[in-house]
């Protein structure tokens, strides 16, 4: 059965269109241009393509036009195009159509397996129609960038194209939810969403990414999308401007949280006495930040203050004695630089404890 075949079984009555519109030199009726549109959804609703439909209609005037007189012969392109421009107008919107429904159970699909909701059975059912095998264990990483985007906008579709190009029809899942970039891959094809974290951080014009720990079933997808939105909500707590994070990377920071008032505490008591400096806590607590994330090296905690090395030590000086612990003391260092973390954490000293 040839390609052609299929869509001339929705041609019924289009040669008889054809000759008397060619024979009266009318244009289509609305009857006729309504039954023509009906085929045409019809013949979409059935998958047979535009361009089969179309070549369907341009073999049958070619089989009408023999039989015409040659006065109405000279009508038959016109009618040809009006016939043609009827079915495809039926065609393209029972194609719309059908793509609206398929966005809608695609987006209510993502939405309950990203929240967890629906009979894990039948979301795995689900899944596999959008190319997941939710018996495999899967990663899930999150691109955020200074405005949202949705499925349609040009990044969703320049990380998708690069995607579809790099790894083709491997079981990947790339979707948008909350304004965010999301992408779905196999636990043992990291790669994936390393290329997903590039192309994201580029499309996103300097956007960050966070990346779930690997996680087997349908909750496990949820677990790490939730572990990587954690990611990117501790970044902007902690000032943290990496491009790409890793929530194996982070685990620290959720315990350190778990028993917020004893964290607290810690901060209160270690550097509460800062607030007996001049002009308040904040400089010199930027100063301990600073000498934390440079690895203690004080001319590069100085030169990212923008400060003299005299003045980083002066600094770093005042800050034991008011709290009574040496930053450059290994022992002391540990419990300033977690009490640190947790104002950081805290929002400590613009929050009050």
């Amino acid at each position: 059965m040839t390609e052609r075949q299929p869509a001339e079984e929705y041609l019924d009555g289009y040669a008889e269109i054809l000759a008397g519109v060619c024979t009266t030199r009318r244009t289509l009726t609305r009857e006729e241009r309504e039954a023509l549109r009906s085929r045409g959804e019809r013949a979409a609703e059935a998958g047979i393509g535009l361009r089969a439909v179309v070549r369907a209609h341009l073999s049958a005037a070619q089989r009408v036009r023999p039989g015409l007189p040659q006065a109405a012969a000279d009508h038959l392109l016109a009618a040809v195009e009006q016939a043609v421009d009827a079915f495809a107008e039926g065609h393209e919107r029972a194609q719309r159509v059908a793509m609206r429904q398929e966005e809608a159970a695609r987006r209510e699909f993502i939405d309950d397996l990203l929240y967890g909701r629906s009979d894990l059975g039948r979301l795995a059912e689900r899944a596999e129609r959008f190319g997941l095998l939710l018996s495999h264990a899967h990663a899930v990483a999150v691109a955020q960038g200074r405005e949202p985007y949705g499925d349609g906008y040009e990044v969703a579709r320049t990380v998708e194209s690069s995607l579809a190009a790099r790894f083709g029809n491997r079981r990947i899942l790339l979707t948008t939810k909350d304004g965010r970039l999301i992408c779905v891959a196999p636990a043992d094809e990291p790669d994936v969403l390393a290329h997903f974290a590039k192309q994201a951080h580029a499309a996103t014009d300097g956007g960050q990414v966070a990346v779930g720990r690997p996680h087997p079933g349908a909750g496990g997808v949820v677990h790490s999308y939730e572990e990587a939105l954690n990611a990117l909500d501790l970044a902007a707590r902690m000032n943290l401007d990496d491009p790409v994070l890793y929530a194996a990377d982070l685990l620290v920071y959720p315990v350190l949280t778990r028993d917020r008032q004893a964290m607290a505490d810690l901060v209160r008591t270690v550097l509460g006495p800062l607030q007996q400096a001049r002009g308040g806590p904040k400089p010199l607590l930027d100063t301990l930040t600073a000498y934390f994330d440079t690895g203690c090296v004080t001319a590069q905690a100085a030169r990212s203050l923008s400060l003299s090395v005299r003045a980083m030590t002066y600094r770093l000086d005042r800050i034991h004695r008011l709290t009574g612990a040496d930053p450059g003391d290994p022992v002391q260092r540990y419990t300033l630089q977690t009490a640190v973390i947790g104002a950081r954490l805290l929002d400590w000293p613009d929050q009050p404890l």
